[in-house]
């Protein structure tokens, strides 16, 4: 599996320019690669090369894109759809992050930032834009939805909830796996991590449970 995701909508040649910029950013990083190697790598003209991208900081910014297109249009439906409890639905859908952010591919192109984000401002900001920026505001969404329902305290700051919960996943494994530290991270390693900073979540912004009764008023009140 590359590291973009194939969609109807992009050409053969796009998706084959994507691909393989995908796979010579991932072997070589990202100043090394050339226009040119991408363009012999994809086996396009390039003319037919710049016609798509004006250059590497746009092709970059597409795989990451799509990688996030991808990782959303994964989202079960029941979480979109507000079908669980907030802290089953945050475990879930932190598994769903996590399983994904930590796939091999994946990771390889965050090493590729860390490492030459400094050097190139422009791939980190790229980075963190179609990233972290786009999976923040989709989070965001949803925690609304999850307000909307009464399932959040009525005054819980949702960007700081946001935030924390992506801090919390991105513990000590994420940081192992990101340096190539651990072994294969299996779904065994994912749930409890997921589970508990959704349980934190929960605990500091859950709305309160309802009252005993609070469901079936008195109709004898006032009588």
């Amino acid at each position: 599996m590359s590291l973009s995701l194939a969609t109807a909508e992009i050409s053969p040649k796009r998706r084959a320019i994507l691909d393989a910029a995908a796979q010579l950013f991932m072997q070589e990083g990202f100043g090394p690669v050339s226009m040119d190697a991408v363009a012999r790598a994809a086996q396009v003209s390039k003319a037919t090369l710049y016609a798509h991208f004006s250059g590497k900081d746009a092709l970059f910014q597409e795989i990451v894109e799509e990688n996030c297109r991808q990782m959303q249009a994964l989202v079960p439906q029941a979480l979109s759809d507000h079908a669980q409890p907030l802290e089953a639905a945050l475990a879930e859908l932190g598994t769903h992050w996590l399983r994904f952010l930590l796939r091999p591919r994946v990771r390889a192109l965050h090493r590729v930032v860390v490492s030459e984000g400094a050097r190139v401002p422009e791939l980190a900001q790229a980075f963190y834009a179609a990233g972290p920026v786009t999976l923040r505001g989709w989070l965001l969404d949803w925690l609304a939805g999850e307000a909307a329902r009464g399932r959040l305290q009525p005054d819980a700051p949702l960007p700081l909830v946001a935030e924390q919960f992506f801090a919390l996943l991105r513990g000590d494994l994420f940081l192992r796996a990101t340096l190539g530290l651990s072994g294969p991270v299996t779904d065994d390693d994912i749930r409890p991590l997921a589970a508990a900073a959704a349980r934190a979540i929960a605990r500091l912004y859950g709305a309160a449970p309802a009252e005993a009764g609070d469901d079936h008023p008195d109709v004898t009140a006032g009588m």
